[in-house]
């Protein structure tokens, strides 16, 4: 037989498109149309559908960027297509390539009853099958014209991201306002068609099975009259029905298919429009699940599931509905999918508690697996905190997009850094927005790789990013594939019940130890660096607050703002979305964080001001509130009294124009250009920066990576460097007794002021930089003469290490990482360790010397300065304190992060202020001390093991207990774990290297 094999294949796609696709509405007739245009932000339902409306036809220009107008839409069946399916095509002006990225709707009944939501591959709305003629139809829409931030040349410049510079210019074109008639027959044969002419695309040309296919396809084309599609569908179709009878081969891979909407909380659009997309893609579910009994559809995030349930009751009625049939399924278990490199200890934790107890409180749903198919990599504290929260599972997708090296699992056990594993599996299908197409599917089953140890992977299905969510027709296609030979087969099923079954058949699966690191979006670690201070100082007054009202409550009956506590703590989980804290969203997002955090720092200032004041009382004396875990200036964790002041600083000028700070335990040199060219470590004689080089040296790069703007940089950057070493004033501070600093480059000027505390072995660095370069990236580096093959980072209740070397790809890959408060380099009998206060990237790299010596170089990330999609990133001033502390051990280490991160509160008094809870070691760092959510007056104490080995430490309570339970995060007994035994207060604990606990003291 000759091959036609390309003759056929093009047959059908040419036949498809002009033909059969065409002929699903065989027949329409036109709505009529009026619109009312929300002059300013969205109003409620109520006032769109009573607002005066003006007519307006197809083809005209409409909605401003990220504004909304309110479509009504009327018209009459007509008598002739009684008994038939009809349905409304609404296209706002849609491009089918764009859903979720562009306009969309929502369509209710006059009643305020929403319908259904309209997007891209989504413009349909059922009026009856079969309709009565005659019928009148009244529908509204509530359509939002979101700009098209990233379009077909991505990562252009643009200033729609914000309302303020997005200009007024209609966006879109009414293009279709239509009655149409629904044929289903043809609707069936394009899926048919699609299905089969899919699945032969990836069968080996040599395969009978791809051949059957061809010939019926074929036939099936030969049977349609394409003057007559709707009259020959039928006969087209029944000449199908044996190549799609055929069932898949027994070995088949098999695909769990979720229904999915990836909805990014906030991105390429501001977070009032995500609770829109969110209603919009409800609503559009629970009415698919109506109308398809096998469909199943996940949703994470609690925080969208609350705004439904705040912002449109109408549509969380349809949704605890769906969930009480186990059919609209809660996932994941945390507020957002929020990134896991940067948020705190006790902020990652939070993302459970607050995730799980709200999927508790409402449907009484417990969530095993975490669900984050789209965060940039994770940290590897993550598993335990996930087994603490009582869940067992990981899922996430984005480790297939790292450009260097292809991870070897899809289901792992993945483990933390305290030892725990957690059961991960990373799709094979290679993306959260699975359209059920067959590339997908045969690229899941070539990708797999774990055959031979496991045939279960999962497709989370459904367009996503902007919302939309699944299909009918991928509910059809996954109809066709439920079964199929030459196909994986298809099944929907919940993440649990998938995870049942794949860990049921691979119990014992490959181990990974250490982070999931992403060799990709590296620059999220520091573009937008208001939001990440604004984090990093959010978690810090979150820990005072707690901290201080749960002291005053015990001692003085102080009201604990249990409320208030609640929301600021979801409000900043909110903001740890993954495009929110990472920095990659538009300049809106940004813009309303920044003054988002401003209020949290006023308002929870106000709560740890009343609470000290109340601990305080009236008096004359003077007091240091010290909210680290550790004492400092003679005042114990947790409490307060006068400060024990030792140790004094000098400075004095240098011949050469520079000068020495020296404390008496830290002496340190800086030339008359403002570098560190000496910080000499008195007691250990021991010099810290490496001969020939200086510290404190800001160096400048070009930075424009090959795509992904705000997200990416790519390893070429470090190609070119500018050093600005040329200082316009070095000076002494108003002080006298330390060193400023002023320096101008570009645009842009920065002021330094180095300090050496009084008593303390640590440099301060404070920087402030008023910013004004683009496409720039700004480092500051300390070249360190120190020999190690790795350093430490700090990660959630913990660190772990990196290599400072390059012998793999593996660790090229990582040129630039992720650490909270401090990284610490060691050699046996000395380290140092580099401290800040809201940075999170940072390099490290080692070269060895003429002399035989190595030079470690440290380089904290300060500044990025991309144009996409926010064109004026970080323009502005910023300010940053690092500190360098020679002779550091990894406990000094977690000590000075602590300190640089909680400054000193003092107020006057009546006398000192004992602590709640103290512990006996400093390894044992306390994150948490706070009153039971559920208002017992039960007090809560989490910590863990910090510097990486076994402690014995006891914890006393600084008031009367009556018992004490070991709980998981959401502060419930643990039933396999002994409580401990109490006494006179005292609670004696052992801990494996970064054990994390948390305890439960019920007061006396």
């Amino acid at each position: 037989m000759h091959d036609d094999r390309t003759l056929v294949e093009a047959r059908l796609r040419r036949v498809l498109d002009e033909r059969i696709r065409p002929a699903v509405y065989p027949e329409s007739v036109p709505l009529e149309v009026a619109v009312w245009h929300a002059p300013g932000e969205p109003v409620p339902v109520a006032e769109g559908l009573a607002a005066d409306v003006e007519p307006v036809t197809v083809g005209s220009r409409w909605g401003a960027p990220w504004g909304t107008s309110w479509f009504r839409v009327t018209g009459t069946v007509p008598e002739a297509w009684a008994g038939r399916t009809v349905e409304a095509v609404l296209d706002l002006g849609f491009d089918e390539n764009m859903p979720g990225f562009q306009c969309e709707g929502l369509v209710y009944r006059p009643d305020g009853t929403p319908v259904k939501g309209l997007n891209p591959r989504n413009q349909w709305v059922r009026i009856g099958a079969p309709v009565q003629g005659g019928e009148e139809v009244r529908l509204h829409v509530e359509a939002a014209s979101n700009p098209v931030v990233m379009d077909y040349r991505p990562f252009t410049p643009t200033p729609l991201g914000d309302l303020e510079t997005a200009g007024s210019d209609p966006q879109y074109t009414l293009t279709r306002m239509d009655l149409a008639v629904l044929d289903e027959t043809v609707w069936h044969l394009v899926t048919d068609l699609e299905v089969l002419g899919e699945l032969m695309a990836e069968l080996p040309v040599d395969a009978p099975r791809r051949w059957e296919i061809l010939r019926a396809v074929e036939r099936a084309l030969d049977a349609v009259d394409l003057q007559d599609v709707g009259g020959t569908a039928e006969q087209a179709r029944s000449r199908l029905t044996d190549v799609l009878a055929a069932p898949a081969v027994p070995s088949a891979h098999r695909i769990s298919v979720v229904g999915h909407a990836h909805i990014d909380s906030a991105w390429l659009w501001p977070l009032r429009e995500t609770v829109r997309k969110v209603a919009r893609t409800a609503a559009n579910m629970t009415a698919l699940l109506d109308d398809e009994p096998d469909f199943v559809f996940a949703m994470s995030q609690a925080q969208q599931w609350a705004w439904v349930k705040e912002h449109r009751p109408e549509v969380w009625a349809r949704v605890k509905k769906a969930v009480a049939e186990g059919r609209f399924v809660p996932a994941g278990g945390m507020w957002v999918e929020s990134d896991t490199n940067m948020p705190g200890s006790e902020a990652m934790a939070r993302q459970f508690v607050h995730g799980k107890r709200f999927f508790l409180d409402e449907f009484g749903v417990e969530n095993d697996e975490a669900w984050l198919p789209d965060t940039f990599g994770f940290a590897a504290g993550l598993p335990q905190i996930i087994k603490a929260a009582g869940s067992r599972y990981l899922l996430t997708q984005k480790i297939s997009w790292s450009r260097t090296n292809r991870f070897p699992h899809h289901t792992f056990r993945w483990e933390g850094i305290d030892g725990t594993r957690i059961f991960t599996h990373f799709p094979p299908v290679d993306t959260y927005n699975c359209s059920m197409r067959g590339a997908e599917i045969a690229h899941a089953v070539r990708n797999f790789k774990d055959k031979g140890a496991a045939r279960h992977s999962l497709a989370p299905t459904g367009w996503g990013d902007g919302g939309g969510g699944t299909t009918r027709e991928m509910v059809a296609k996954a109809a066709r594939l439920r079964d199929l030979e030459g196909s994986a087969t298809v099944t929907w099923e919940t993440p649990s019940a998938f995870f049942a079954k794949a860990e049921a058949e691979n119990p014992e699966p490959p181990v990974w130890v250490g982070e999931l690191y992403l060799e990709l979006h590296r620059a999220t670690l520091t573009s937008q660096a208001g939001t990440k201070q604004g984090n990093r100082r959010s978690e810090h007054l979150l820990r005072e607050a707690e901290l201080w009202a749960a002291t005053a409550a015990v001692r003085t009956g102080f009201p604990y703002p249990y409320a208030d506590l609640d929301r600021i703590w979801k409000t900043v989980l909110l903001h740890q979305f993954h495009d929110i804290l990472p920095g990659s969203s538009i300049a809106w997002v940004h813009r309303e964080a920044r003054a988002t955090y401003a209020r949290v720092a006023d308002e929870l200032g106000g709560i740890i001001d009343a609470a000290q004041r109340a601990l305080a009382g009236e008096g004359s004396v003077p007091l240091l509130f010290n909210a680290a875990p550790h004492t400092r200036s003679g005042v114990p964790a947790g409490g307060a009294r006068p400060a024990e002041m030792s140790g004094r600083t000098t400075r004095a000028e240098r011949p050469d124009g520079g000068h020495v700070l020296d404390n008496g335990l830290l002496r340190v040199g800086v030339d008359a250009r403002g570098l560190v060219d000496s910080a000499l470590d008195l007691a250990a004689g021991r010099e810290t920066i490496a001969p020939g080089r200086t510290g404190n040296l800001l160096q400048l790069h070009q930075d424009l990576p090959n795509m992904w703007d705000a997200w990416d940089v790519d390893e070429f950057y470090r190609n070119t460097v500018t050093d600005l070493t040329d200082a316009d004033e070095v000076t002494p501070g108003d002080d006298g007794v330390t060193v400023r600093i002023v320096r101008t480059f570009g645009a842009s000027r920065v002021t330094q002021v180095l300090s050496l505390p009084p008593g303390e072995k640590r440099l301060v660095v404070d920087t402030e930089v008023d910013w004004h370069e683009t496409e720039k990236f700004l480092k500051l580096a300390f070249p360190l003469d120190l020999h190690t093959d790795r350093y430490a980072s700090e990660t959630q209740f913990g660190h772990f290490f990196r290599p400072t070397h390059t012998n793999t790809s593996w660790e090229a890959a990582k040129f630039e990482a992720c650490n909270h408060r401090f990284v610490h380099l060691q050699e046996p009998d000395w380290g140092v360790a580099v401290v800040n206060d809201g940075t999170y990237g940072h390099d490290v790299t080692r070269a060895v010397r003429g002399d035989g010596g190595t030079t470690t170089t440290v380089r904290v990330s300060l500044l990025r300065a991309p144009r996409f999609p926010d064109p004026e990133t970080d323009q502005g001033v910023h300010r940053f304190r690092h500190a360098l502390v020679p002779g550091a051990s990894i406990g000094d280490a977690v000590r000075e992060g602590w300190r640089v991160n909680l400054p000193e509160r003092r107020l006057h008094g009546a006398g000192e202020v004992a602590p709640l809870v103290t512990v006996d070691r400093d390894s044992v760092v306390v994150t948490a001390v706070k009153l039971a959510d559920d208002g017992s007056g039960d007090v809560v104490v989490r910590f863990h093991e910090a510097h990486g080995a076994r402690a014995h430490a006891t914890l006393t309570a600084g008031f009367p207990v009556a018992g004490v339970e070991v709980t998981d995060l959401l502060e419930r007994p643990l039933a396999d774990t002994a409580p401990p035994t109490v006494d006179d207060g005292r609670i004696t604990v052992r801990l494996r290297p970064f054990e994390l606990t948390t305890l439960r003291l019920k007061r006396a």
